[in-house]
């Protein structure tokens, strides 16, 4: 070994010995237990992050954790390669998206490598190329014949710079998530998947996925949104209508009906619609609606407004007369557009209710105590019906059944099941996407791409200027020629939503290179995932259609498998202090290597200044690593400072992964600190000589078999907190600790030098993971002639775990006061006695009467003294 450490020599070693042996190349082997590790594959936006990091670091610590129990492991990696950033970049830049994309592939892929994340690079494809997004193109149009994917126009999310549809998720605080600009609301053509059908399937499969969190699971349920309610039907009355309109609406609570004071309807209604032909006022409140578009979760907080349409709905069962209006907080997209408002008991309709001096009808009052306050809020819960004519003093249930009852024996209504979910709307009106595989053939008519014409090729030498996709003024791409071969058609130019994309690279993984079908026979050997690592606020959009995405090439006879991902880990940020000044009316964030600090005698932060200055800068508190806050850290000058094991050694040792990992330059030096040591500490175990000692748990000093049976508790441990628990932070510190024993063992007899051998032998494989690239070092310094990244888990030794005495906690009254070793086979009485007389317990105990002494074997005695 050389004398010091010198991370970048060794790891450009450790890593070219694995690119010439193809080490994480993997092939499928029926004999063999598989383990599929997938990390969420990155966005190509030119550099990794640390939240990259620390998510690929945790894959690749299992990955090769697995490998060395002697599974065979996959984990592959690609580029989730369409989207807007591109196009954004493209037009900054005057670079064309895909020379853009491909650039920063090249330099992501090197980082990743730099990392030394044990990749089988031989499966890598980006979701750009022609030959991975023709099968997608494919896939949609069998599902198109199947009449899983339909075109129809909806209202939508429009953002006018980017000119493109929006998800509800999108739109932050009425303004597009990338853009800024304010969202619209539009009518136009979109395609569709129709999730809908699975709805069912999607949910009831949620109680399987045991191995997911529950908050994704439960965020998962709250999407779909299942509900069981009733559909009422109210005869509308006024000018303008057709006659025997009706509204149809839904609700879960068909026990507030009696309640009902007034109607509400979207501004995208088609009754609002036709009456706003010959109302200025109508008009103008619908342009209102679209220009202030907000998603759901922001009804709670915006500001109710409406107008009353001059209509009247009758009640169907009071025959009451009930206003209708059109509400900016009703949402066409979700039910039917229509609500009967219950102000007294919800919160929406109450705010409504007061600004326009509408009616508040309690209807539902506690069993028993004090009725409902609703001048300060609506009541939402459930208890007995007043003010509800013959349904008086009915609970909630039962009228919520008697009502249903009624309405239907009056062909007024009918009991329902409806979801939250929507269908899946897959277009968007951008370039930098995969084509959808449709032709318009004229007067509504859509007609797929035949199979022989696939993949549509996306023209990639294109000049993206902004103002819409470039497609629609390219000839080359828009024109061709019609199913019957005898005039010419043109193409869709929308192209799918990148979770189309996104939603099935898991099961592309196992067969990258088949060119005769989408899949083939190795998506069944390796499906599902066995290991899914991503962040959490993919839970509900990726996550749902990727499970979707499988259950619809399930039901094609794709794969055979039901869910995707069996277990699921959701990694937590990386976050980092924030330091800015206010120039102009507007923060200017300083990155904090450029800020000095004063610290407390706590290590509190107290006061910063920035560096280039000396003037102080504001703390703005620990927040997610972004370029927004330019609180981010730079992988690549870690990597260069430090290397990769010392960054792997950092990311994984800070906190569990489920957590927030907050960024310390301190803590990354003190890690490559350590490696220094323990470089230090092996060279001085090889230097003394071979290892000519023997190990035999009888006859061992004390201290050695302490330490022996140390380093089989360390294996125990790290073998739960890797394998099972994913608490690398308590492995770390665990092996750590083996690490400190042996270098407090004085004794330099052979064998002590023996156990030490195996002490640091064991410590070395239970880094390996971690610390790729110096363990593997350490391993052939110890005398083995194979890489550590062939070498198998090493073997726990039970019988080393075997204790001839046990360490008691002594508590006086509850506190702990002392320990004592005591021998496995002690007495009662032996215990007490020996806890008793040692000397911080005495000066506790004094000339106290000792009232009983309880022992917890194993564990701790508690001596109980009179006050």
């Amino acid at each position: 070994m050389d004398e010091r450490y010198q991370p970048a020599e060794i790891e450009a070693r450790v890593q070219r010995y694995w690119e010439e042996e193809q080490t994480f190349v993997a092939t499928e082997d029926p004999n063999r237990e598989k383990f599929y590790c997938l990390s969420m594959f990155p966005y190509p936006s030119g550099r990794l992050h640390m939240g990259h990091v620390r998510n690929y670091a945790i894959g690749d610590v299992i990955s090769r954790y697995q490998r060395m129990q002697g599974k065979n492991v996959l984990q592959p990696m690609g580029w989730d390669a369409f989207g807007l950033p591109a196009e954004n970049a493209a037009i900054e830049n005057k670079v064309p998206p895909a020379k853009w994309t491909y650039e920063n592939i090249d330099y992501m892929r090197g980082q990743l490598q730099r990392l030394g994340f044990g990749y089988d690079w031989t499966r890598e494809f980006a979701t750009c190329e022609p030959d991975y997004y023709r099968w997608e193109q494919w896939f949609f149009t069998q599902l198109y014949e199947q009449g899983l994917a339909y075109k129809k126009t909806a209202v939508v999310n429009w953002d006018p710079i980017d000119e493109t549809v929006l998800a509800n998720e999108q739109v932050i605080d009425g303004k597009g998530w990338r853009s800024g600009a304010p969202v619209e609301r539009r009518e136009i053509p979109q395609w569709f998947l129709k999730i809908t059908d699975y709805a069912d399937e999607l949910l009831e499969a949620l109680d399987g996925l045991e191995e997911w969190p529950d908050a994704v699971r439960t965020m998962q349920r709250n999407w779909i949104g299942r509900s069981e309610g009733v559909q009422a039907d109210f005869e509308l009355t006024g000018t303008g209508l057709v006659r025997g309109e009706t509204l149809t609406i839904y609700t879960t609570r068909p026990d507030t009906l009696m309640g009902a004071t007034y109607m509400a309807v979207a501004a995208e209604h088609p009754l609002v619609t036709r009456l706003a032909a010959d109302d200025a006022e109508l008009r103008e409140f619908i342009a209102f609606c679209k220009k202030h578009v907000v998603a759901e979760a922001e009804m709670e907080t915006m500001e109710k407004q409406g107008l009353d349409l001059g209509l009247r709905a009758i009640h169907p069962v009071t025959g009451a007369e009930l206003p209708v209006w059109a509400a900016n907080f009703v949402l066409m997209g979700y039910g039917t557009g229509a609500i009967m408002s219950v102000p007294a008991h919800d919160q929406r309709d109450w705010e409504f209710a007061k600004k326009y001096r509408l009616p508040i009808v309690p209807v539902i009052f506690p069993a028993e105590g004090e009725p409902p306050n609703i001048d300060n809020g609506a009541s939402t819960e459930k208890g007995v019906l007043g003010n509800s004519g013959k349904f008086d003093g009915m609970t909630s249930g039962a009228a919520s059944n008697a009502i249903a009852d009624l309405l239907e024996a009056a062909g007024k209504g009918k009991r329902k099941v409806n979801y939250r979910i929507r269908d899946w709307g897959v277009s968007r009106q951008r370039y930098w996407g995969c084509p959808i595989p449709m032709l318009d053939l004229g007067d509504g008519e859509t007609a797929t791409v035949s199979p022989d014409q696939l993949p549509v090729v996306l023209p990639e030498d294109v000049e993206v200027t902004g103002g819409g996709s470039p497609l629609k003024q390219m000839a080359s791409f828009l024109k061709a020629p019609s199913p019957d071969g005898e005039g010419i058609v043109e193409r869709e130019t929308d192209t799918f939503d990148t979770f189309f994309e996104s939603s099935w690279y898991h099961a592309r993984f196992a067969c990258p290179d088949s060119k005769a079908a989408m899949l083939d026979e190795r998506a069944d050997y390796w499906l599902p995932v066995d290991q899914y690592i991503g962040g959490i606020e993919h839970a509900v959009m990726h996550l749902l259609y990727a499970r979707f995405f499988h259950k619809l090439m399930r039901d094609n006879g794709l794969l055979k498998s039901d869910e995707p991902f069996s277990r699921l880990l959701s990694q937590g940020m990386v976050i980092a202090e924030t330091y800015f000044r206010r120039e102009n009316g507007r923060q200017v964030f300083f990155n904090p290597r450029d800020v000095e600090v004063d610290v407390d005698d706590k290590g509190r932060i107290t006061g910063a200044c920035a560096k280039a200055d000396g003037l102080p800068v504001e703390i703005g508190g620990i927040e997610k690593m972004s370029k927004s806050k330019n609180n981010g850290v730079d992988p690549q000058e870690m990597l260069e400072r430090f290397g990769a094991d010392t960054v792997r050694l950092f990311i994984m040792s800070d906190s569990p992964p489920e957590q927030t990992l907050e960024w310390s330059d301190s803590a990354l030096e003190g890690a490559f600190r350590f490696l220094r040591r323990f470089w230090r500490q092996v060279k001085a175990h090889v230097d003394a000589g071979p290892n000519v000692g023997e190990i035999a748990n009888e006859g061992l000093a004390d201290e050695l078999r302490d330490l022996r049976r140390l380093t089989h508790e360390t294996i125990s441990k790290v073998n739960d907190d890797i394998g099972r628990r994913y608490t690398f932070n308590t492995a770390i510190a665990k092996i750590r600790e083996l690490l400190n024993a042996v270098a407090d063992l004085a004794d330099g007899s052979d064998v002590a030098r023996a156990v030490k051998h195996e002490a640091l032998e064991t410590a070395v494989l239970l880094f390996s993971p971690i610390i790729p690239h110096v363990t593997d070092t350490f391993w052939r310094a110890l005398g083995h002639d194979e890489a550590v990244v062939n070498a198998r888990w090493p073997h726990l030794d039970e019988s080393a775990l075997i204790r001839d005495d046990v360490t008691l906690v002594v508590q006086v009254n509850g506190k702990k006061r002392a320990t004592v070793t005591v021998a496995l086979d002690a007495s009662q009485i032996e215990i007490e006695q020996i806890a008793s007389s040692e000397e911080n317990v005495q000066r506790f105990i004094g000339d106290k009467e000792i009232r009983k002494i309880v022992l917890v074997p194993g564990r701790l005695v508690n001596i109980v003294v009179a006050s």
